[in-house]
């Protein structure tokens, strides 16, 4: 009967992968040749860029990608990959292991990352944040061999491979004059045009660093993993839709807006990007492309919402049908704010670098709960579990463990998350519903313990963030003398606030328990922040005594 059982949910599976797939476009009908091409592309080895091969011989002529150089159709952007990685391979004389990518979103961070892997390289995708010493020790761990970069961090890059034998390529050129000359993209691509790699002798991977918002970032492997299973799982909740546009302004290093990449290619969708945020500029992207979707990291759509009402107004963005944003938490007020003004079109989803997708949360999920991070999706079954391994009641906070088809293999130095059996152990701690929503609590390591209570500091965040005349805000646990922690509060206030440090101690005060006011409050201008938008707890000033206040 197991066997039966077995083989019935799996029947079952396939035909809901299928269904979900068919009706994301996912299964074109298209000529026979064009099929016939998919399936040599798929002989030559699939890696995490293969959708790019496969666009390309799905819907040739149709716009693949635009960015501040104007328009590439799927054929040329194919094209180019396969130049640069002819132009790649004959600049080292042979196959790098390790590729190292610092770019921003445009075409030339496209040739660089699928043109590696089609060199049979890893490419190590680097934040566009980095110091040059930062660059400089995660080049020597992973062993890069070659840097691709836009010409704008060339201090960074200099003082990072300074005695390093590193081949270097400038991706986007900011100043001709100035390049000294140094290799660029361009030039690669334009001594192969037209001529095809050979199939290589081992297939790259994509290396995506964690945030590091605590420490060193480490890399994480990642090959083609999840497959259609994970597609259809992102599908079943997000309603991309094959051959339509999305701006893609999330930052393409990161595993997020690499996943949005991934995913427009496996669509067919026209990625429209440019190398900077901007707001105002990011909803004329969606107006003047009528762009179906919108892929950001939380703190952009938070911006976005945060623009004055007379801007907002020149950019109605009737063609938007979803927004999905995923990096860290969103303001539950910018979620509802956006939705009142957009429509029902956000998709919040909660995922790890190491783990893929994990959850994701629909309109119908924020509009009753803008805080959630919704539920698991199909093929991920999340576990909560206490100190002793024990699943935790619904309604109580446990470490979020985690079982998926796309987890990652292990980091690139070797080492791997903690693992409980086969769920893997996100370093996060979350709670569940009785409606089986997921929320995420905060990091396992961000509990602190103040006077013998447990605090999770993102309660006192959302608190904080409820105040009218509060913009955002961060918590801390510090070292104190006499309750062992207490808590530091960073507060951003809204332009003209009148809220004082006291007010803002009163406020907690009146909604959660004492131990968890803040002793310290400190304001601030501004949060730091990487790229991505996750706030760099390490950054934050010291909080010297329990009524300090700044600016």
């Amino acid at each position: 009967m197991g066997r039966v059982r077995g083989l019935l949910a799996s029947v079952t599976q396939t035909v809901w992968m299928v269904g979900v797939l068919l009706r994301a476009g996912m299964i074109p009908l298209v000529r026979p040749d064009r099929y016939v091409r998919m399936i040599a592309v798929v002989r030559r080895g699939v890696t995490a860029t293969t959708g790019i091969a496969l666009a390309a011989a799905r819907a040739p002529r149709r716009t693949a990608l635009v960015d501040e150089r104007g328009a590439l159709t799927w054929a040329e952007l194919d094209a180019g990959c396969d130049a640069f990685a002819l132009g790649l391979l004959s600049l080292t004389g042979g196959e790098p292991r390790t590729v190292a990518v610092l770019a921003r979103n445009h075409r030339g961070f496209v040739h660089g990352l699928a043109g590696a892997t089609r060199a049979g390289s890893d490419v190590l995708l680097l934040n566009t944040a980095f110091s040059g010493p930062q660059l400089r020790d995660v080049l020597v761990r992973e062993q890069a061999a070659m840097v691709v970069y836009d010409q704008e961090f060339q201090g960074v890059v200099d003082l990072a491979t300074d005695g390093l034998e590193v081949a270097e390529v400038v991706a986007w050129v900011d100043d001709a004059t100035a390049l000294a000359g140094r290799t660029t993209v361009d030039t690669l691509v334009d001594q192969h045009t037209g001529e095809r790699p050979g199939r290589p002798s081992r297939k790259g991977s994509v290396i995506l660093l964690t945030s590091g918002t605590t420490g060193t970032p480490k890399g994480a492997k990642r090959g083609a993993d999840g497959g259609a299973g994970a597609l259809a799982a992102m599908f079943d909740r997000i309603p991309w839709r094959a051959e339509e546009t999305v701006v893609v302004a999330a930052p393409m290093f990161h595993a997020w807006g690499f996943g949005q990449l991934a995913v427009a290619a496996a669509t067919t969708c026209t990625v429209v990007t440019r190398r900077r945020f901007d707001p105002e500029a990011t909803l004329a992207l969606v107006e003047e492309h009528a762009a179906t979707g919108l892929a950001v990291v939380p703190v952009m759509l938070e911006r976005i919402i945060d623009l004055p009402d007379e801007v907002l107004d020149r950019y109605p963005c009737r063609s938007l049908r979803f927004a999905t944003a995923s990096g860290s938490r969103m303001r539950p007020d910018a979620v509802l704010a956006f939705m009142d003004r957009f429509g029902d079109v956000i998709c919040n989803s909660y995922n790890a670098t190491e783990a893929g997708l994990i959850s994701t949360a629909t309109p119908a999920d924020l509009r009753v709960a803008p805080d959630t991070a919704g539920r698991p999706v199909r093929g991920t079954t999340v576990r909560l579990l206490d100190d002793d391994l024990r699943e935790v009641p619904t309604g109580e906070v446990g470490r979020i463990c985690v079982l998926s088809g796309s987890q990652f293999s292990g980091y690139t130095s070797g080492a791997t998350k903690d693992f409980h059996g086969d769920y893997m152990v996100s370093g996060d701690v979350g709670r569940f519903d009785a409606d089986g929503r997921l929320f995420v609590v905060g990091r396992d390591d961000d509990m602190i313990v103040s006077g013998g209570e447990n605090v999770y500091p993102l309660e006192v965040e959302k608190t904080l963030d409820a105040h009218p005349e509060v913009h955002e805000s961060v918590v801390i646990g510090v070292e104190d003398e006499s309750f062992g922690q207490r808590l530091a509060a960073y507060v951003v206030l809204r332009p003209g606030a009148g809220v004082d440090v006291d007010g803002l101690k009163a406020h907690v005060k009146a909604q959660l328990a004492g131990y968890k006011v803040p002793r310290d409050v400190v304001l601030l201008d501004e949060l730091p922040r990487n790229a991505t938008g996750k706030v760099m707890k390490r950054l934050l000033p010291a909080a010297t005594g329990p009524d300090l206040a700044g600016s």
